[in-house]
């Protein structure tokens, strides 16, 4: 049975999928006598935790029952009281935990408060699930750095775009629209200036049946080329756009992308380019906890590169359009042996009708 009320409690917690940024995704159920009184999940950051709208929202007196958790409830204070206070207060007895929180200030020390005052505790129930539902969080809380997807689509033989450009449509709109939803997750977007040069993309989110949260836009523009009728400058958005560039750009220029609201991260020079290990760090301290990278083929190899791509999703469409100057997703220099290829792990496959997407993690040193 724990299981099911685990698993219960991962579905509520998915509902907070780009809402809670760069919190955690939590959803709590209260069981009692076999039978669920109350549930809840963290809906929005700042706001209350799962663990207190499911106690919130029971139908009956609490005591004795027992509540599943995905994550270990806080004991600490942030933007609101610990939760593990309110649990003891409220009489249950015992706490099901998928998995320990990974954050210093918590690891462990809400299983102890817990335990303390009497209340049994069990951890890891799915605990595999709850890491998964949680990766960007786990990987944020313990570097301050963003969890990186790198985002591409190609052609059944490996293009991105025809020797014209043209790249509306490689993917389905089936396709499409999950990249939408990935928008909606992460907290940025970010490309590099020769994407806006070309497309001009909103870089916003559209999702077909409910309102979707744009992700901050992050452009990468070591000059300052950016035209300031870009589409990225102009959109309304209640998210920001970010230019990251270097002491390269014209002061005039960098004056009057701040004046129309721009903020503007000026780092170092790496290789000519904007020092990308740099900027995730800068970002985390923003609290961008994740960044969806849809940058074309230069961009994903110095991504690859600097080591900052913790996920791929790689869409791949039953088309073939040839031609030996058609773009890649990954240009650069490349790698010059086979071993020195960017390997992935945990690969999965995912089919949007036609298309196929490759899903998989970067390995990395230690």
């Amino acid at each position: 049975m724990d299981n099911i009320y685990m698993k219960k409690a991962i579905e509520l917690a998915k509902k907070g999928i780009g809402y809670v940024n760069p919190n955690p995704l939590v959803g709590a159920v209260i069981v009692k006598d076999n039978r669920i009184i109350g549930e809840g999940y963290h809906k929005i950051y700042g706001d209350y935790h799962a663990e207190i709208n499911a106690l919130t929202s029971a139908t009956e007196n609490v005591r004795g029952s027992t509540m599943y958790v995905n994550l270990e409830p806080c004991s600490h204070y942030g933007k609101t009281p610990p939760c593990v206070n309110t649990i003891i207060k409220s009489g249950i007895k015992k706490v099901v935990i998928g998995m320990k929180d990974p954050n210093p200030l918590v690891s462990g020390k809400g299983i102890n408060v817990l335990k303390n005052n009497e209340i049994e505790v069990t951890t890891g129930i799915m605990e595999e699930e709850c890491k998964k539902l949680n990766e960007i969080f786990l990987k944020y809380i313990t570097t301050k750095t963003p969890f990186c997807i790198l985002k591409s689509a190609m052609t059944l033989d490996g293009k991105i775009a025809t020797y014209t450009g043209d790249s509306k449509w490689i993917t389905n709109s089936i396709s499409r629209n999950y990249v939408h939803e990935l928008r909606h997750k992460v907290s940025g977007i970010m490309v590099g200036i020769e994407t806006i040069l070309k497309d001009n993309p909103f870089l916003n989110t559209r999702l077909n049946n409910k309102q979707g949260t744009d992700p901050v836009r992050i452009v990468i523009d070591t000059k300052g080329r950016i035209p300031l009728d870009s589409n990225v400058l102009n959109i309304k958005s209640s998210a920001k756009t970010i230019i990251a560039t270097t002491t390269l750009i014209p002061k005039d220029k960098l004056k009057l992308l701040e004046n129309i609201g721009c903020e503007v991260i000026i780092a170092p020079l790496k290789n000519n380019r904007v020092d990308l290990n740099y900027l995730m760090k800068a970002l985390g301290d923003k609290k961008i906890d994740s960044v969806l990278l849809e940058g074309g083929g230069e961009l994903n190899f110095s991504a690859l590169e600097e080591n900052i791509v913790d996920k791929v999703n790689m869409f791949i469409a039953p088309k073939i359009i040839g031609g030996s100057s058609s773009k890649t997703p990954v240009g650069g220099f490349g790698v010059n042996l086979i071993k020195d290829s960017f390997n992935l792990y945990n690969t999965k496959v995912h089919t949007f009708e036609s298309d196929v997407m490759i899903e998989g993690y970067l390995k990395k040193e230690g």
